[in-house]
């Protein structure tokens, strides 16, 4: 799930291999494997539970539900329902319009939100053969462009009205897609702008494709073919127990990979995809809410927002059996009042989602404990190893880097260099029946005694923010495609609590403000990857060696922003705040400590500031935890500034009898 989750990150993020269950007995394999690590130790090697000889692919999968349970809910969203019959006619209906320009193997830009017509186009795509590229409802016009550049994107599919310029003056097809629920958009087209000649198309056999940060500033494209993910949907429906009767959440964001796996998982088990209102996803309150109501009984969930939920009261009335964590290091275990089994899963995009988790229950002895749980083991079709800094396999105990092998593994990125540098031979003595080749993630790990792997951080510059991955090269370049700014170095400073944010420094002509700098910037980057803070420099400081100091910058981070940083002092000292009513010292207090920004004004807007909808989610749990008044995302986010935010609180707390929240 771009690593865990895809993120994250991403990424992402995050997931994929059981819990926490008996390691296996040792292989023949595994015996030869201990000869490559520390002599007398057990070697840091698990392969996850062999797959079926013939499992059957996804869209057969699906098509199996469609003939056994027509009538059966296959997405419900608020008070509309679609069976699993109207939504394979509707899939047809997409097909016949597309099927004159869209052939197998071409790659199909996505730009809807969770709804049931991203799941009928998703059903489209996979019967036509072409290759799903979900890039969600509002991808920033310059990262289009960046992307088709490089990937021969033939089309894209969305709302007309949100597309690209270039793709709103290009041919369109309009598609018959459902045009209700809560996040749909009422009118879809199918866009056919010319990619750039020297784009890349998709690897043959790929059945989705997804973007992922890149260090040259430019994202990566990695290809998944169909029988990787039809493992991990194997996987997944045999953890959770997902069947006809359930409800499934439909809750990450259409670009995180994990979407894939919650999409498929339930249109492959013959239950019901439950679309999340787009506030559900920015305030712990609202999404147990919306689990309660919705009636979701396995639900996947980055990280960044689970904690904040397994940190409140765990509500007693849920039907949710399963919750599937990912995206980010967890940094606790749930307590023992969590009636859903929650799975801590970790995975790149790179290895379809999830390769490694562990489940913890209300009943485990360790429920509720203040340390991080490990992220697992393999599931089946994937193998673990984690090797030393001289590419030996390291031996239990011994700190090394995460390579994954297995049927779990991508295609690669549409960058045949790239795809030769990450995915490499195995170490010596890993069985190749098992896996030929292995991703390298970059992910520092350490594998137990008992087979479990713990997460200990990365190896590169690789950073988390809100569960995606996210390649501080990739901000930078996006800052230096400004003509103003000559050079850009970002920064991830981590809170008391763990999160990361991003601080960029940059080198500007004189009048650059960074207001300018962090708008422009938003086209080129997903949310995630748009800095909280934009700060201009006359020079960086520098190293003994003559490099930029990077770690003088990570320390300067966390220290007040000047005037001439997004969201500077207004007109004061920037602290005093004579005459100001008690909602509105609390909101900037808590603002400033959640941002890390301790100049931001009562006149700041709380996204321009450099809130994220994680930071969103923290800050509604901290104002209902000390006033009692539970605002809602949009009630924060519709506002112009922080001072409406707190005269909306106001009004909450005069009309909240003493005593009601």
């Amino acid at each position: 799930m771009t690593e865990m989750l895809n993120d994250t990150p991403a990424g992402a993020a995050p997931a994929t291999g059981f819990s926490a269950e008996p390691m296996a007995e040792q292989t023949p394999e595994q015996t030869s494997e201990l000869m490559n690590s520390r002599q007398g130790a057990l070697p840091s090697v698990v392969h996850g539970t062999p797959l079926p000889e013939a499992a059957a692919g996804v869209l057969s999968r699906y098509e199996e539900w469609v003939r056994r349970s027509p009538e059966a809910p296959a997405v419900v969203d608020g008070t509309r329902t679609w069976s699993y019959r109207q939504l394979d006619e509707a899939a047809d209906d997409v097909l016949r319009a597309l099927s004159d320009r869209v052939r197998p193997g071409d790659l199909v830009g996505v730009c809807l939100d969770r709804s049931a017509a991203l799941a009928v186009t998703a059903i489209a795509l996979a019967r036509i053969g072409a290759v799903y590229l979900p890039l969600g409802p509002r991808p920033g016009e310059r990262r289009i462009d960046a992307v088709t550049e490089d990937v021969a994107v033939v089309c894209l599919i969305g709302d007309p009205t949100v597309l690209p310029a270039r793709h709103q003056a290009a041919e369109q097809i309009a598609l018959p897609l459902p045009g209700e629920g809560t996040n749909a958009a009422p009118k879809a087209v199918a866009a056919f702008a010319l990619p750039a000649a020297s784009a890349r198309p998709a690897p043959q056999g790929a059945f989705y494709a997804v973007l992922t940060s890149g260090s040259t500033g430019r994202p990566k494209a990695v290809a998944v073919a169909e029988p990787a993910l039809s493992a991990l949907l194997d996987w997944y429906r045999t953890e959770t127990g997902l069947a006809p009767g359930d409800r499934q959440s439909l809750l990450i964001g259409v670009a995180f990979d994990p979407h894939v796996m919650e999409l498929w998982a339930g249109l492959t088990s013959g239950a019901a995809l439950v679309p999340a209102p787009d506030a559900v996803r920015w305030d712990p309150a609202e999404l147990t809410a919306w689990w309660r109501d919705a009636a979701v009984t396995v639900c996947v969930v980055a990280t960044p927002m689970a904690e904040p939920v397994l940190e409140r009261a765990w509500p007693q009335d849920l039907k949710l059996r399963h919750l599937i964590v990912g995206g980010d290091r967890m940094r606790r275990r749930p307590g023992a009042d969590v009636t859903a089994t929650v799975h801590n899963a970790y995975g790149p995009a790179e290895a379809t989602v999830v390769t490694t988790t562990h489940a913890m229950r209300a009943t485990d002895q360790d429920a509720g404990d203040e340390s991080a749980p490990p992220i697992g083991t393999p599931i089946p079709g994937a193998t673990v190893v984690v090797t030393a800094a001289d590419g030996r396999i390291a031996a239990r105990g011994e700190a090394g880097e995460l390579c994954i092998g297995g049927t779990c593994l991508a295609l690669g990125y549409l960058d045949p260099e790239l795809t030769a540098r990450r995915f490499t031979a195995p170490p010596p003595g890993i069985d190749a029946g098992r896996t030929d080749r292995v991703y390298r993630t970059g992910d520092r790990v350490r594998m137990l005694d008992d087979g479990r792997l713990e997460f200990l951080g990365r190896l590169d510059d690789q950073v988390k923010i809100s569960g995606v991955r996210i390649e501080p090269a990739e901000v930078e370049a996006a800052l230096e495609q400004n003509p103003s700014v000559r050079s850009a170095v970002v920064t991830a400073p981590r809170s008391a609590d763990g999160s990361a944010r991003l601080v960029a420094y940059v080198l500007a002509s004189d009048g650059a403000s960074p207001e300018e700098l962090l708008s422009e910037v938003r086209a080129w980057l997903p949310e995630q990857a748009v800095p909280s803070a934009v700060r201009i420099l006359d020079a960086f400081p520098l190293d003994a060696n003559g490099k930029v100091d990077r770690a003088h910058l990570l320390k300067q981070a966390a220290a007040p922003a000047q005037p001439n940083a997004v969201g500077g002092a207004t007109a004061g000292n920037g602290d005093a705040h004579d005459g100001a009513t008690e909602s509105e010292r609390l909101v900037l207090r808590v603002v400033r400590d959640l941002l890390e920004r301790p100049r931001t004004e009562l006149t700041d807007n709380f996204t321009e500031a450099g809130g994220t909808s994680l930071g969103a989610a923290r800050l509604l749990t901290v104002i209902e935890r000390e006033t009692g008044v539970r605002l809602r995302a949009p009630e924060l986010l519709r506002q112009p500034d922080l001072r409406t935010v707190a005269a909306v609180l106001d009004k909450r707390r005069a009309a909240v009898r003493p005593g009601v929240a």
